[in-house]
């Protein structure tokens, strides 16, 4: 089962892969911390430091200004995640993120899916105000009791 979030960025798709894939500009918005830029075939530290935690991902696949897809740890099971960027004629992004892995049978499935999808559209919004106004304080905004 998968969980897809969307959102239209008023930026090339090119700026928008890098915030993305380059460790210094993905701390404006998303994690801390990113080991390396994000290339095909590497593993890459993410860290939150403030939440005291860190992540590895492995890049699967990373078609420069269109597509980035990585897998990551997701509780007991890896989940693939899909950043498909499609550059408009007007010159905005619409980038699509689609996380795959979540078991269907898990009596908890649609506080996961909605957990899920919150966090996408959050680090998605994060990446439009970073990207559209140079707005870096929105990161790690996100509260959850």
């Amino acid at each position: 089962m998968n969980n897809v979030s969307n959102m239209r960025i008023y930026k090339p798709a090119h700026e928008v892969f890098e915030a993305i894939v380059d460790p210094v500009q993905i701390g404006n918005f998303w994690f801390s911390s990113s080991s390396a830029r994000w290339e095909q075939g590497k593993t890459v530290t993410l860290k939150y430091d403030e939440y005291g935690a860190e992540g590895d991902i492995r890049v699967i696949e990373i078609v420069e200004d269109r597509k980035i897809v990585f897998e990551w740890d997701y509780g007991a099971a890896a989940h693939v995640v899909t950043m498909t960027l499609n550059e408009a004629n007007d010159g905005s992004t619409v980038i699509e993120v689609n996380e795959e892995g979540f078991d269907e049978t898990d009596e908890h499935l649609i506080e996961l899916l909605i957990g899920n999808k919150e966090g996408w559209v959050y680090m998605l919004t994060c990446l439009k105000a970073y990207l559209e106004f140079g707005v870096t304080t929105l990161r790690a905004g996100l509260v959850k009791e």
